[in-house]
């Protein structure tokens, strides 16, 4: 990769430089396949992920041309599990380190703050389990 000044865009879509370096990675995880449905394409699944974590929404709120949500679900899980994400990462850090585009001095982490599924914290009378003795 080439020595980049300035600051790099936010990805939202894998361009073909990037694609060349991660599509080996992918490619190792993925079985051999002699019948059946053939794979979905992979490219299109990760601009699907890359999306759905870049925005926050939720998977079945993914735009549709950006192909089937419980398709990309299942390989985000798959990938997570078997350790591609990961494996993604390391690579992508190395990269970015070589063009000068991290800096390791200053780290950062982000959290979303989700809804309270059941309206937080409610107050109820605690069941008695045995007779009161005194």
């Amino acid at each position: 990769m080439a020595k980049r000044k300035g600051r790099m865009p936010t990805i939202w879509e894998v361009d073909d430089e990037l694609w060349r370096l991660i599509k080996p990675i992918i490619d190792a995880d993925m079985p051999r396949q002699r019948t059946g449905r053939p794979p979905a394409d992979r490219r299109k699944v990760l601009n699907c992920i890359i999306h759905r974590m870049r925005s926050g929404c939720q998977w079945n709120r993914l735009p549709k041309e950006l192909g089937s949500d419980r398709t990309a679900h299942r390989y985000f899980q798959r990938w997570a599990r078997n350790g591609v994400l990961l494996k993604i990462w390391r690579k992508l850090t190395r990269a970015c380190d070589e063009l000068g585009g991290v800096d390791w001095r200053w780290q950062s982490a982000d959290a979303a703050m989700g809804k309270a599924r059941f309206g937080g914290i409610t107050w109820a009378r605690t069941r008695r389990i045995e007779a009161k003795t005194g």
